[in-house]
């Protein structure tokens, strides 16, 4: 499958359960003319099907993933786990050079790794350290921001309040 690691992101987006335009765009973090352009693709390769049915409020479309979609990014979320256990053994042998060249040969998969959850964060930011440069040199802020580094709510120190935010006079 010849696909760019954010067509693969949407697509796993769509297997994940997100079936509206609206929610991949959030999940993804991709511009809506981009996304669109994805989806098109997707939908040209059939890795994709669009379904429109009646709801209440008229025309209702849905985007699935079919088989053969579903079982090309199978195949593209085991050669990216390939590539991450390649970094994580030149990682622990100590080689920076090797390392540093791996990583630059696999920038365009770093994204695709944090959204699968492929990557271990915390030795991700160990391979930074160790070779003495920072993660954004690697890795667009876009793509570090919540959906790749999710704390599970807690960045509110677990208080959820539902999203009121008023005094009370206390």
């Amino acid at each position: 499958m010849q696909t760019e690691p954010k067509d693969v992101i949407v697509l796993g987006s769509i297997r994940r359960g997100k079936k509206k335009f609206s929610n991949i765009q959030n999940e993804t973090k991709i511009n809506p003319e981009e996304l669109n352009l994805i989806l098109e693709e997707l939908e040209n390769k059939k890795f994709i099907k669009v379904e429109e049915s009646k709801g209440w409020f008229g025309k209702k479309i849905e985007l699935k993933i079919t088989d053969y979609g579903s079982n090309e990014l199978d195949e593209k979320i085991i050669e990216i786990q390939s590539k991450w256990k390649e970094m994580q053994v030149l990682y622990q042998s100590g080689d920076k050079q090797k390392l540093q060249e791996k990583m630059e040969e696999n920038k365009s998969f770093l994204p695709s790794m944090m959204f699968f959850g492929v990557m271990d964060m915390m030795m991700f930011s160990m391979m930074f350290s160790m070779m003495g440069v920072g993660m954004s040199d690697y890795v667009s802020q876009e793509n570090m921001d919540d959906s790749s580094m999710d704390d599970g709510g807690m960045d509110d120190g677990g208080m959820d309040d539902g999203g009121m935010d008023f005094d009370i006079g206390f």
